[in-house]
């Protein structure tokens, strides 16, 4: 058997370390095995999804050392392989699902799935599918389709029993059908949703194994069902222990920055964001610290990965990047990678674009240009006393902007502008008056050049790293308090959308 393993993200914001880890774990089991590693994107969600993230996803895995045999920018003999082109593969799929009464129409409305929903809480149950439109009449059914009843395709679960789900990692594990939902497949505008698309994905292009991470195990049962009911066979599953905080909560952007371009950004080495990724529940043979993309392939032995939840910790991350820095880097490739990471007429010629009309002499560059060059930048509470409003009022203003930078499809000075026009708008100031903070949380400095210039080069990012640290700074947002300034939300946002129009 040929190895054949994927990676399948979805382009629907900044690439995540997440994307990175599944990514590196595939890729190596395929590589020790003489197998093929695919990239395939799941941008079925196309409210979501933009070409701008995919290009981000194939950068900075690229950025990383990653690279695929099969994929959307170099093809190869099974794609397409973004799930927007293959809309007609899943639709012939779901019909034979409907037409072998593996699967049925449901015709409820959002409004009946809500009230089922409340109930359900309501009563401590979990909440699922009631199987209401599988017992409807033959009559009603068709009374539905005259009628032109909007309807999604939904599977049919067992009502009972258990399903036995085998993973190289965890061994047999038993998951009751009663806890598996009736999953929609294909939603009313005739795309299907991840399970039906990735069951029909994988199966065509023959993936033979499927690291991801345990989240997915709990819809493990789903896709085995859906294996069954096409006749196919599964590949083999293992799901890999999630990335964590320190504190052991879910690696998320509001405790770490979890995007990979973060990380490039602010000057690490691929080679060892790799490598600590690599060191997330794996080790090599003689427990190194420090080891190549290529010396993990060659020691790979998936047995060695272990389930207790991985920390990232960005401090144990700058050591080890530092210990790249001093061992494998002599001064002429130091001095090289520096100019490749920021000393580059592509990223400073933007930034002399402002700096220029600022300057008398070349040493006032440093002080006037170093937050660009800089990760934390070392604020304290006191540096926004002369903003206007109160340390409550500055972290709604931060809070409300971060929402909705996070938010943004595109990151340019024509979407980010009217974000801080809007919020002038919003609390009757001068935009002039409104901004000082952004200067400060962005540049560290009350006065700078244009602090929406300065974002778009740093990028999405950093810059929003950068409000959540100032927020923070100024003693952060109890639930309380993000309940307080998320009552003003709605109103923000309905503001910026009809100064849009």
């Amino acid at each position: 058997m040929t190895v054949r393993t994927r990676v399948a993200p979805s382009p629907t914001g900044d690439p995540h370390l997440g994307t990175g880890y599944v990514a590196l774990f595939n890729l190596v089991f395929a590589r020790r095995y003489g197998g093929q590693f695919i990239l395939r994107i799941e941008d079925t969600d196309a409210k979501r999804s933009s070409a701008s993230s995919e290009q981000q996803i194939l950068d900075s895995l690229r950025w990383l050392g990653l690279d695929w045999d099969e994929g959307p920018d170099c093809g190869g003999p099974h794609g397409p392989y973004r799930q927007s082109e293959r809309s007609a593969i899943y639709k012939e799929h779901a019909q034979q699902l409907l037409d072998s009464k593996h699967a049925f129409r449901c015709y409820c409305t959002s409004e009946r799935l809500t009230e089922l929903r409340q109930a359900q809480q309501a009563e401590s149950r979990t909440p699922g599918y009631d199987g209401h439109c599988l017992h409807i009449s033959d009559a009603e059914r068709i009374e539905h389709e005259r009628a032109g009843t909007e309807s999604v395709v939904r599977m049919i679960v067992p009502s009972e029993g258990v399903c036995l789900v085998q993973d190289l990692l965890r061994g047999e594990i038993e998951i009751p059908w009663v806890q598996v939902d009736m999953q929609v497949l294909l939603k009313a505008d005739g795309l299907p949703t991840y399970h039906l698309a990735n069951v029909v994905d994988d199966h065509m292009m023959e993936i033979s194994h499927v690291f991801r991470g345990e989240e997915w195990l709990n819809s493990a049962p789903k896709h085995q069902l859906l294996y069954k009911y096409f006749g196919w066979q599964s590949p083999q599953l293992a799901h890999l222990p999630l990335l964590r905080n320190p504190d052991k909560s879910k690696l998320s952007k509001r405790k770490n920055p979890t995007s990979i371009r973060f990380y490039e950004r602010l000057g690490y080495l691929p080679e060892a964001v790799l490598n600590y990724l690599g060191r997330m529940g794996w080790s090599m043979p003689d427990e190194r610290e420090r080891f190549s993309l290529a010396e993990m392939i060659e020691h790979f032995d998936y047995t060695r990965i272990s389930l207790g939840g991985p920390i990232f910790d960005q401090t144990k991350l700058r050591w080890l990047n530092s210990v790249w820095i001093r061992e494998t880097l002599s001064l002429e490739q130091l001095s090289f990678r520096i100019q490749q990471w920021a000393i580059n007429a592509e990223y400073m010629q933007p930034m002399l674009t402002d700096a220029k009309q600022r300057i008398e002499v070349f040493s006032d560059l440093a002080p006037l240009l170093q937050f660009y060059f800089a990760g934390d930048l070392q604020l304290q509470a006191s540096d926004f006393e002369d903003c206007a409003g109160t340390q409550d009022e500055l972290k709604a203003d931060l809070q409300l902007v971060l929402w909705t930078l996070e938010g943004l499809a595109r990151w340019q000075k024509e979407t980010v502008m009217p974000v801080f026009k809007g919020l002038a708008t919003y609390r009757e100031r001068k935009l002039k008056v409104t901004m000082v903070p952004f200067f400060i949380a962005i540049t560290g400095q009350a006065s700078s050049v244009p602090v929406m210039d300065a974002m778009v080069l740093l990028g999405p990012d950093v810059s929003r790293y950068r409000l959540r640290a100032a927020i923070d700074v100024l003693g952060g947002l109890s639930k309380k308090g993000l309940k307080q300034v998320d009552k003003q939300r709605s109103e923000f946002e309905k503001l910026l959308e009809t100064a849009a129009v």
